[in-house]
Formats: structure tokens, sequence, C-alpha cells
């Protein structure tokens, strides 16, 4: 064909592409590269273009004209129609060349139509090239995890049809007018508001109707009743200064989450400009589940033996079925796992504390690993420590004794509560992990200093730590000196990387999953730690406080000048690599089978298929940076 002629073909395609999304949107060399590949091919009325008899797509099409019909074929329902009919501009299989697999969907033309067909290697060359169409591509995959979702929902729904959504915005859940007082008012005319109203508790507002403060039954007592204050007194002089706040936008589920970290029973909801609109409180809330954080908190903190905090470790569980059932996403729910544990432990350590004469020591108690990343699972086993002051001239080991024989009762109980004993004795109750400040610092020196195979290990645990009761400051000054270390020690950082590569995906070359021997996957080793061992030696590189895989994600690569669309796509591959963890150890725990990280992909419907291999690919996308930044 003459020069010409093929400079005229490759112009009139890339006109008609522009006229949709996303080609309008893409580079113009990306474009170019599209127009110039791709060629196009005639379909008669009722022709098979593409089907899964054909095996794996060689091209991805566009249509340029006529109809083409997807029609689903199969048992599995991967989407959420069984055919749809695609006109001009609109493009297939993205999901299947994507994965580089056979269609799940069969392709047929139902007039004469026109497609244009791009070679599959050339297909994932624009991805590359083009952040557009990167994005695109992306959206559909993230499309498909919403429908993931909505298929666990229909799984889990005669479960929770007694239950409404926890999704439900604040805004709904706030039915009367807001009642406040303004912070000059007594007292006395604020209490009498309260019983004529019958709330238990009074918002005190600016004259904007901005909260200010809030004053609750429960605060009578101690603020008003026992210090004999005289009932003439403002309002302000007894509230509670800083109210628990939230976005009407924001959901009931945030707001439990927000109940179940802070202790609180009322939260104030304001508009979009600050004002208040109503309160929320836990009875509301309890309204949307059978088994609530009032029952639980309430067992949790009301619990003086072992026998209750077992049942509100059962209760936990419970409950995390009932979010699960409700579709809560991964990152929420982990969370939401980890607050309601951490009320469960600090219980445990202060029931201890008062047979071990623990009074006036200086310490913190120290959760690694899952626990300090907030990202239990339901198998999660112990990993802790302590961190401790000694006073000068005080006894240190007598200090250290009583330390160590508290923890030991901690650890005993928590085992009993559903939290098993660290095999490799990662528990406060090991001397080793009983120290002060400047002990840990020099262990942890020791590590970045001299990096052998095992003390790269024990960073792997005990650099994601966070305090869960005590003093904070201690785990604060010992995580500045530790980022400030780690980053000054370049070689540490390169080994470390080096050891984060050790594990690759499991996707293969032929088969989409490379399975061990017994056929299953472990997706905590081959999933979700690949994505936790690279976010910590970013986290570690960008000078990031947050322990969070998530956090470290979002804000270490946010720092490093990753693009949005990226970051978000590694932190939801993450997410649904936890929540198969999750859904696996629940319905495993409900047949009273042993929980563990270990799933079948073959027994994965086919659309749950398809995003995990997507989740490992954005884990290997990750691996890859670490590679190329190290020159590893």
């Amino acid at each position: 064909m003459p020069a010409a002629a093929s400079e005229m073909l490759v112009g009139a395609s890339s006109d008609f592409l522009t006229r949709f999304s996303p080609f309008n949107r893409m580079e113009p060399e990306a474009l170019a590269f599209l127009a110039e590949r791709s060629t196009l091919a005639f379909h008669a009325r009722g022709s098979e273009i593409l089907t899964p008899e054909m095996g794996q797509p060689t091209h991805f099409h566009i249509v340029q004209r006529g109809k083409v019909q997807a029609r689903q074929l199969g048992p599995a329902s991967v989407t959420d129609y069984a055919a749809m009919t695609l006109g001009p501009g609109e493009c297939f299989p993205i999901g299947a060349i994507s994965a580089q697999r056979p269609s799940t969907n069969a392709y047929v033309a139902v007039e004469d139509s026109f497609v244009y067909q791009l070679p599959a290697e050339d297909f994932l060359k624009l991805m590359q090239m083009s952040p557009v169409f990167h994005v695109f591509c992306t959206q559909y995959i993230a499309s498909l995890l919403n429908q993931s979702r909505q298929q666990l929902q229909s799984t889990f729904a005669q479960r929770a049809a007694e239950q409404q959504t926890m999704t439900t915005p604040l805004g709904q859940l706030v039915k009367k007018e807001p009642i406040f007082v303004g912070p000059d008012n007594t007292i006395r005319a604020a209490l009498e508001k309260m019983s004529e109203m019958r709330i238990g508790c009074m918002v005190v507002a600016d004259a904007e109707r901005k909260p200010i403060g809030i004053l609750t039954q429960s605060d009578l007592l101690p603020r008003v009743v026992l210090p004999g204050i005289d009932l003439q007194r403002p309002i302000c002089d007894v509230m509670t200064a800083t109210p628990h706040v939230m976005s009407a936008s924001d959901s009931a589920y945030d707001a439990a989450l927000e109940m179940a970290t802070h202790g609180v029973r009322h939260l104030l909801v304001v508009d979009s400009e600050g004002r208040l609109k109503g309160v929320v409180s836990e009875r509301d809330l309890f309204t949307l589940q059978r088994i609530g954080l009032r029952q639980i908190r309430s067992s949790i903190e009301g619990a003086d033996d072992l026998e209750a905090l077992q049942r509100a470790s059962r209760d936990i569980r419970q409950l995390a079925l009932n979010l699960i059932a409700q579709g809560i996403g991964a990152e929420q729910l982990t969370q939401f796992i980890s607050a309601l544990n951490d009320a469960l432990t600090c219980r445990i350590i202060d029931l201890a504390r008062t047979r071990h004469e623990l009074y006036g020591i200086d310490y913190a108690w120290l959760a690694f690993g899952s626990e300090g990343r907030h990202e239990q699972t339901l198998s999660s086993d112990q990993d802790n420590g302590i961190i401790y002051v000694c006073p000068e001239g005080a006894d240190r080991d007598a200090l250290k004794n009583r330390l160590l024989a508290c923890a030991k009762e901690v650890n005993e109980n928590l085992a009993a509560c559903g939290f098993p004993l660290c095999k490799g004795n990662i528990m406060a109750s090991n001397p080793e992990l009983c120290l002060t400040l400047e002990e840990w610092k020099g262990r942890f020196g020791d590590w970045i200093r001299e990096p052998d195979p095992q003390a790269l290990l024990n960073a792997t645990i005990f650099f994601d730590y966070r305090v869960l009761c005590g003093n904070e400051r201690l785990g604060d000054q010992l995580r500045a000196w530790l980022n400030r270390t780690a980053k000054a020690y370049s070689n540490f950082l390169r080994l470390m990387a080096s050891n984060a590569l050790q594990v690759a995906p499991p996707l293969g070359r032929i088969r989409d999953f490379v399975v061990e021997e017994d056929g299953t996957i472990d997706l905590k080793k081959s999933g979700a730690r690949l994505f936790v061992d690279v976010a910590r030696i970013l986290a570690l590189r960008a000078d990031v406080a947050s322990s969070s895989t998530v956090q470290r994600l979002r804000q270490a690569g946010t720092r490093m000048g990753m693009p949005a669309e990226e970051i978000a796509a590694l932190i939801d591959g993450f997410h649904f690599i936890q929540l198969l963890r999750l859904r696996s150890q629940h319905l495993d725990t409900e047949h009273d089978a042993p929980g563990d990280n270990r799933i079948n992909p073959d027994a994965l419907n086919e659309l749950d298929r398809r995003i995990l291999k997507e989740a490992f690919r954005q884990a290997r996308k990750l691996q890859l940076r670490l590679k190329l930044d190290y020159q590893l």
C-alpha cells in the first residue's frame, strides 16, 4: 500500500478513536501507536468474533461500525448482565486479555460490523505507554471488585436479612432536630432541658450552631454531683470541650468504628458547613445490628473474669461475620477487628495489673506484626512486647520481674481468648522482649548495622509495632529514632529489598496460578506479605511513622511521586487478598475447621479468580518498583 494511503488510514483511525473515551484523552504518541498497530476487520452478521473455545484472546477489539453482542456463557456469573450489545467506540475483552486467559463471554456480530483489532502484546504495551489507558483498564478491574462484593453479599444475604445496612449515612440516622444550649447557659437549665426532652446528653453549640462541647449523663456524677458544683455556673465549666464530631455523609459503620476506637457513646453529626445536624448514639447503631458494639464493648469493659472475656472474644468473631455479610471492605473490617481486640487486650492487661502491683511503673505494651499494623485477621497469633522506664536508683531486675510476671498472665489469658501463643516466643513474657528504651534502640541498631538473615527476619516482625496501651511517647521516641537510623544505612534497606523479593507472586505462565502440592495458595505468605514487605521499606525510606500497610503505601507513595491511581490499584489488590483470607477463615470457623490462610483457586468463582490474579499482578508491579530502585 502506498505510504500516503497508509497514512490516510492511520489518520482516519485516529479521527474515529478521538470521538470516544478513553481514546479521546490518551496521550498523542499512545493514540498514534494504537492507530498504527490496529487493523480493521469485517465480521458478517451472525459470525462469532470471540468465544471461550477460541482460547486466550490474541487481539483487543474496538467496534468501529455495526453492533456486537456480548453474551455470558457457563454457570458462573461474572458480570451483572447476561447479554449486552456493544456499539461504535466500545471495546472488549479487557479482563480476559489482561489476565491472559480465555474470555468468559461470547462476542457475536448482530449486524454486519467493522472492528479494529490490536494484537494482545501491543495492548499490553499500550497499557504501559499510556497512563490514561492504564487507568481505564484498572477501573474496569475495580468494577469487577464491586461485583465480587455484591456476589459475596448475596452469599450471605439470608444470614444478613434481619439486619439493616451499616453503610447508611449518618445523616439518615438523625431523625430529630438537634437540641443544644449555648456555652453560657447554666448547668441547671441544661439539666432541666435534658430531663424535659428525655435525652442522654446535651450538646453545647456556639451562635452559628457549631458544636463546641457535650455533657452526658455519665459526666454528671464525677463532674457535677460529687464535686458539689454550683448549678448556676455555665455549662462550659463542666462540658467535654472536644466532642467527637463526624460528617453527615459518614456511614454508620464509620461511627461504630469511632465509638469502638475511642470508647464513646455519642457522636455529634454536622453538615458540610460544620453546623450541628444531630446526635447519633450507640442505641441508634444497635438497631442496625443484633450483635453490636454496645454488647461487646460493655461486656469487655464490665468483664472481671476470664469467662466473660472469652464470651466477648466470640462475639467479636460473630460481629466480623455480620460485617462480611453486609459487604464491609477489608480495610474497615480489619480495623474493626483490631479496635475491638485492642479493647479486649487492654482489659486483660488491666485485670492482670491489679494482681501484680504495676502502679507507678512507666511502660508501654507493644503490639508487633499484623496486630502492630492494624491488620489482624481471625487467625492471628500473639506478637507483643514491653518497653519500660527504669528510674535512676531503682532495682532493674526486680522491676523487670514484676513486668514479666504480669505479662505471663496476660499472654496466657489472651491464648484462652483465642489468640494462640506465639511459637517463636515473640511475647511480652519473654525477657528478651521486655526492654528499656535504650535496650530496644540497641537491639534495633544491631539488626540495622549487621543485617544477617535472622536480623532481616526480625525486622519484618518488630519494625511493625505500635503502642497498644501505656505510655505512647515511649513508642514515638523509638519510632523517630528507628526511622532516622534505618534511613542512614542504605545497605540495610537494600538487603531488606532483596529479602522482600525472595517470594514471587504465584502467577503461572501457562495456568493462572502456581499452586503448592496440595493445590492451594497461601494467601499470607505468597500474597499479603508481598505488599507488607515492600510497604515497610518504602515507609522507612520516606520517613512514614504509620505501621499500617495501607497508610504506608498511601503516604510513602505520595511522597515518592507515585500516581494516585497506581497507589489506589495497589491498595485494592492488597485489600482483596485480605478479604479472601477473612472469608476463608470465617467460613472455616463456621464449619469447625481450623482457620488458616490457604485457598484453593479452583474453588473460587470465575470473578474472584480474575480479581485475585489482578491482585497478584499488582504485587508483582510493586516488587518491580523495588527491584528497579535498588538495581536488584
